[in-house]
């Protein structure tokens, strides 16, 4: 006969796509990345290990707490921090990355920041999905530029700042696209009910 009607109804918010997040939530998500991220690196530049962990843990609170299935969302974090601490400790076992207070295990500081990051991954990265050339190409330059911008305020050094930066855009390059793709798998922010 004929096609069966759909029951459910499309989202008729002016100028939204099915699936893309509101401004004010993208809004949001940069916000509560940009404070957490400079609290983590300040902290740590002014020997203060514990600011950082702490406004991380309201930012993914913050976060996990709007999203639409947590526990999926949740998984996705904690791959940010696997990857996170591998890429970090390799970096450190290279002696091209060095933090203040020079440990010898990537410190916690540190490696709060890469489930912070993954709480953009669907959101206001989530336009990278699947452009895996742009997302390595995005990751060989911003990766680095956000390791200089930690070493001008104080919280890490590149010893041999050359090797150092290339390396950071390998590891970078590789680390974002696989990221997003873990992303695309463990997104917990859209409702799959409702298409966005």
């Amino acid at each position: 006969m004929g096609e069966p009607l759909s029951l459910r109804t499309p989202d008729l918010t002016p100028g939204r796509r099915a699936g893309v997040p509101s401004a004010p939530r993208l809004a949001v998500n940069v916000l509560l990345f940009q404070a957490a991220w400079f609290a983590t690196v300040l902290g740590a530049a002014q020997g203060l290990a514990w600011p950082g962990p702490v406004a991380v843990a309201l930012a993914i609170a913050v976060h996990l707490a709007t999203a639409a299935r947590p526990g999926v969302e949740a998984r996705l974090l904690l791959a940010a921090l696997a990857v996170g601490l591998l890429l970090e400790n390799l970096l450190l076992a290279a002696d091209l990355v060095r933090h203040a207070g020079d440990p010898s295990w990537a410190p916690l500081w540190m490696l709060a920041l890469w489930p912070l990051f993954a709480t953009t991954l669907n959101l206001s990265l989530a336009w990278l999905r699947g452009r895996i050339r742009l997302a390595a190409l995005l990751g060989a330059v911003a990766g680095p530029l956000a390791y200089l911008g930690g070493a001008a305020l104080g919280a890490i050094t590149l010893p041999e700042p050359v090797l150092g930066v290339a390396a950071l855009a390998a590891g970078w390059a590789l680390a974002l696209p696989v990221l997003l793709a873990l992303a695309r798998r463990w997104d917990g922010v859209s409702d799959p009910r409702s298409g966005s």
